[in-house]
């Protein structure tokens, strides 16, 4: 395990695998990797012949964060993914897996530096555009609700909110950021979305949504959009736990499929001088 000193935060990773090329696993909003590994959210766990960098982004799990809302949205916390990309694999392109939040931070990560990304792959899509302003303000709510009332009661209010067809045998979890910082986080998430459409038009890694029916948090509306913007990508969307099960063997074979054309690209390069 390792943390990535960035001045205002410290980034907790860990690294498994000796070899081959190097996968990156994110996460969602108020979860970590630990959390994410409990609700069947580790997708790499099924990749072999490779180095899979999972981390907790700045205010969760074990990386710390601070008190500013606009460090927590996606484009900054896509810095912070470069960052940690820049310390563990130099110069080296990756593998991306991320859901819902994870997608919103590969996204402005690949925008930002699309030839650092070998493939992606976005795993539940969070709203964006006119669905966006009901989710922000749902998170703004809860900010104020976790202020008046704590997480303990935020959690059982949600305990009692209809779940995803996918998620029915899901296990219970509590957020992964300390209760102080939460709001802080909330109202970071809030005011961020996905990058521009122009912008998305013009990703070129293989891209892979997986997608999962009846939750408004993750509207299937999201994966179809990125499924028309992005180019050549593809969509598979769950309806049942069984469905998500099989998600790390479909992530899985995207990886293998993208490290194949990518050999093939590098052996039709000229030879240099």
């Amino acid at each position: 395990m390792g943390v990535l000193d960035l001045g205002n935060a410290a980034i907790s990773y860990d690294v498994t695998g000796d070899s081959g090329p190097f996968a990156v696993q994110l996460h969602g909003l108020t979860s970590s990797r630990a959390r994410d590994a409990q609700l069947g959210l580790d997708l790499g766990r099924a990749l072999v012949g490779h180095r899979v960098l999972r981390y907790d982004a700045r205010g969760h799990g074990l990386s710390t964060g601070d008190t500013d809302p606009a460090s927590y949205g996606w484009d900054r916390l896509a810095d912070d993914l470069l960052h940690l990309l820049d310390a563990v694999a130099p110069g080296r392109r990756v593998h991306g897996v991320g859901p819902s939040m994870g997608t919103g931070t590969l996204l402005h990560a690949a925008v930002r530096d699309p030839s650092r990304f070998l493939s992606l792959t976005l795993v539940v899509p969070p709203t964006t555009g006119v669905t966006r302003a009901a989710q922000a303000e749902t998170y703004r709510r809860n900010a104020a609700f976790v202020e008046r009332e704590g997480v303990d009661a935020l959690v059982e209010l949600g305990s009692s909110a209809p779940v995803p067809p996918a998620l029915a045998d899901a296990p219970a979890t509590y957020p992964a950021v300390p209760a102080g910082l939460l709001p802080t986080v909330m109202r970071g998430a809030a005011a961020t979305d996905l990058p521009p459409v122009g912008a998305l038009r013009l990703l070129t890694p293989p891209t892979l949504l997986l997608a999962w029916a009846g939750d408004p948090a993750h509207p299937v509306s999201t994966a179809e959009k990125l499924r028309e913007v992005i180019p050549g990508s593809i969509l598979a969307v769950a309806r049942s736990p069984h469905e998500v099960l099989g998600w790390a063997g479909r992530f899985a074979e995207h990886v293998s499929a993208a490290d194949r054309r990518e050999l093939l690209r590098t052996r039709s390069l000229p030879l240099p001088d």
